[in-house]
């Protein structure tokens, strides 16, 4: 095992964890010190790219929903064990060096300012983010926007320009993004989308319904993001989230010849906005039955394949059924009424659960987790993104690894 320092961070690289190499200028050094760093190589593929960790044992855990549940202890090489007691401390991160930009976003991670985001696409969902961005992100320093109708850029420049603070607090500015600097940001958000089934069509998963027309839209941006060097968080609003941020993920890692390079975005570096408005409508639907939901839990796909459970540990499969299939079905609903469902969604799916991540707090969204994107409960740290791990009624635990497959399986093309 070997310890180096690196532009503030303790890199550690051992034999067992792969062929790893440490950065030219690293020096060595004899103790360990935070924020520590484990190299490793793995399929990057079926990889996290870098994570962080509060158990030693997560650093050998499988690459899937293993991440949910409290981590299993596993023995690692006699030099590793002796890192067990400093990580339980303080934590730890672990990088994958498959990826060839894996250094460049850990160094950005020590970049300390106020936010600027991006946003892209103005239509409904976008300009309701935008708005609750405005009025609630005191973190943000300012927000981009983009659209091709320059007029609607012009419009909402114009009018959240002249929108007084509630509580006094300094807000974000509202600029126009320049095209050709989308990816000059910390967040990009991406709102835009084509295809969205009109009201009244009987389509059973709306959000599917958009997937080939909406990843046709995004793929332009992911190559964007990997030519200009993006370093930051590409955020997927637009529908079906979790399916379109594996395509993110796989569009900006492949050559100019079509082949994967991993040259691009890390896995960590794109998440799905789409959990959120179904933790909430789930919660709405228990109201409307009398079910208690203080404990109850969302996970998976946004959409068909999502899982609702009363609660993670005292599992009432009957009562969780009727819970999925009303939050499910609460879209269609509005839809029902002659509305498109966008209100909730732009505020609890993105700028709220946008808003939890850049304070630390736990929010939902889908994470990377061996071949998918998969909804779950996580938090930013000092050291990366950690999942809320806890234990899981075995029945509901067969349910998540169920769906986790199912999204696996998916043709990301």
């Amino acid at each position: 095992m070997e310890l180096k320092q690196w532009r503030g961070f303790c890199l550690c690289r051992d034999a067992s964890l792969g062929d790893c190499v440490f950065p030219p200028e690293a020096e060595a050094v004899r103790a360990p010190f935070a924020p520590l760093v484990f190299l490793v190589r793995r399929d990057g593929l079926k990889s996290r790219g870098h994570f962080a960790i509060d158990d030693l044992s997560e650093l050998i855990e499988p690459e899937d929903t293993a991440a949910l549940l409290p981590a299993q202890t596993r023995t690692l090489s006699p030099e590793l064990e002796t890192l067990r007691p400093f990580v339980r401390a303080h934590g730890a991160s672990v990088l994958n060096l498959s990826f060839s930009r894996a250094f460049s976003v850990l160094s950005a991670q020590k970049k300390s300012k106020a936010l600027r985001v991006t946003l892209v696409g103005l239509g409904d969902v976008g300009g309701n983010v935008l708005a609750a961005l405005k009025l609630l992100g005191a973190e943000l320093s300012e927000l981009a926007i983009y659209d091709p109708d320059e007029s609607r850029c012009r419009r909402y420049e114009l009018e959240l320009n002249q929108v007084l603070s509630p509580d006094g607090l300094p807000r974000p500015r509202v600029t126009i993004a320049d095209p050709a600097r989308l990816f000059d940001c910390d967040l990009f958000l991406f709102t835009a989308s084509r295809g969205v089934p009109p009201v009244g069509t009987q389509i059973a998963d709306v959000r599917m319904a958009q997937y080939r027309s909406n990843a046709a839209l995004l793929k332009p941006y992911a190559r964007a993001a990997r030519e200009s060097g993006f370093t930051g968080l590409f955020c997927q609003i637009s529908d079906p989230v979790d399916q379109l941020s594996r395509v993110v993920f796989l569009e900006s890692n492949r050559a100019l010849d079509g082949t994967p390079d991993l040259g691009g975005l890390l896995p960590e570096q794109v998440r799905g906005f789409g959990l959120g408005v179904m933790a909430a409508r789930a919660a709405y639907c228990a109201w409307e039955l009398g079910v208690d939901f203080s404990n109850g839990r969302v996970y998976g796909p946004h959409g068909n394949g999502l899982i609702v459970a009363n609660d993670p540990l005292h599992y009432d499969p009957a009562v969780s059924g009727r819970l999925t299939e009303a939050t499910v079905r609460a879209n269609l609903r509005v839809r029902e009424l002659g509305y498109k469902p966008f209100l909730a969604p732009a505020f609890s799916s993105a700028a709220i659960s946008i808003l939890q991540l850049v304070r630390g707090q736990v929010c939902h969204s889908a994470l990377p987790m061996g071949g998918a994107w998969f909804g779950c409960r996580s938090r930013m740290t000092k050291n990366g993104v950690l999942t809320v791990r806890e234990p899981l009624d075995p029945a509901l635990y067969e349910r998540i690894r169920a769906a986790h497959r199912a999204l696996e399986a998916c043709d990301h093309a």
